[in-house]
């Protein structure tokens, strides 16, 4: 195999970069940003004993990303609008928290000087038979691969080689908002939104998150889609920003709506998308996806990360176990991957139902006491 093309230097595609690496295959990361701190990269992950975990142990890196990990980033609370706590409780469920960025840099530090291209923006693919594909860049290079994989998140340029799918809107809009150093300079925030993650669900909406030194929060609403812009809000303008968001939160209690009172002035508007559930493509040579590429959901149950660095882990070693014949490897890899993504889309729709229905956060409470523990 004498190129493999890796669209996006996400989690996914540092995942696929890495093990490949490990066992001598040599790959090549295009990413459109300049460098790795261009943007910011969110805000922390919790990573599953049973998807995330099992890819960073296939690529060396599980004793690193435990150093890196959140004490108490399990730990879960649960409130509606007035501020009463249904739960309040700490969890060892094999999920650690990490920050997302951290995360990102732990697996660009483990690739080889030049391994990913930076810069390097993808205006169109092309197939050219035989299963090899043309990659053409905003700075006139062109590239042809042997293997192309879409690593490229949820508007995906490598998408169209396999399916017509597009995301759609999924009914919510959320404006991410971060309280920085919070246990030094507002330990009342950082108390409110406890050590791990937090739901403050009323009348659907919602204001959830995580805690930790820096908080990293997002204040959702059930709203049209072409609601940030009809709002009229100049969001890059901070005081009108939390102005307009306290006026829709009016009815929450202040300890909550603090949250947005005391934030920092990077506020930024984001809407949710997903592909349709079970999306999936017939087996085109020399090209795949993974991660958001291949089945972007919403994030209402925590698998969108895990999935995207399980699928390149199982690509890679895929690859790995069938040297020269890659059609066996990208079909096995497929073929466990689209019923995979299939239930957990379903569980993510299900997830954005309980935390913004009518009723919530009843739905959400009995979920996650379902869940707990008998004593």
């Amino acid at each position: 195999m004498s190129e493999v093309a890796i669209v996006g230097a996400g989690l996914s595609g540092l995942v696929l970069a890495r093990i490949l690496q490990q066992h001598g295959i040599e790959s090549t990361v295009y990413e459109r940003d300049a460098s790795r701190d261009v943007r910011g990269q969110g805000g922390s992950l919790d990573i599953h004993e049973e998807s995330g975990q099992v890819a960073l142990r296939a690529a060396g890196l599980l004793d690193e990303f435990r150093r890196h990990t959140h004490p108490q980033g399990e730990h879960l609370r649960v409130l509606d609008k007035s501020a009463h706590v249904f739960i309040d409780a700490g969890a060892e469920g094999g999920r650690p928290e990490i920050d997302r960025t951290a995360l990102r840099d732990l697996l660009i530090d483990s690739l080889d000087p030049g391994r990913i291209v930076w810069d390097s923006k993808v205006t169109a693919v092309a197939a050219l038979g035989d299963g090899r594909h043309r990659l053409s860049l905003a700075d006139g290079t062109e590239v042809t691969a042997d293997l192309l994989v879409g690593a490229d998140g949820t508007w995906s340029r490598v998408r169209p080689l396999l399916s017509a799918a597009t995301p759609e809107y999924c009914g919510i809009s959320h404006i991410e908002i971060g309280v920085s150093d919070a246990v030094t300079r507002h330990p009342d925030l950082a108390a409110i939104v406890g050590p791990g993650v937090l739901f403050a669900l009323s009348d659907g909406r919602g204001i959830l998150g995580h805690g930790g030194d820096n908080l990293g929060l997002g204040i959702s609403l059930r709203v049209p889609q072409d609601w940030v812009a009809a709002t009229g809000v100049d969001w890059s303008d901070a005081v009108a920003a939390r102005a307009f968001l306290l006026a829709e939160f009016a009815d929450w209690a202040p300890e909550l709506t603090d949250l947005i009172r005391r934030c920092d002035d990077t506020i930024t508007p984001r809407q949710i998308f997903a592909l349709p559930i079970g999306h999936r493509w017939d087996r085109v040579p020399g090209v795949t996806l993974v991660g958001d590429a291949a089945h972007v959901m919403s994030p209402y149950a925590g698998e969108g990360a895990n999935l995207a660095m399980l699928d390149a882990a199982e690509l890679a070693l895929a690859i790995i176990e069938h040297p020269g014949d890659l059609e066996t490897a990208l079909g096995k890899y497929e073929a466990a991957m689209f019923p995979r993504a299939e239930g957990a889309a379903e569980g993510s729709a299900q997830g954005l139902e309980m935390c913004f229905s009518p009723e919530s956060p009843k739905e959400i409470v009995h979920f996650f006491s379902s869940m707990a523990p008998a004593d």
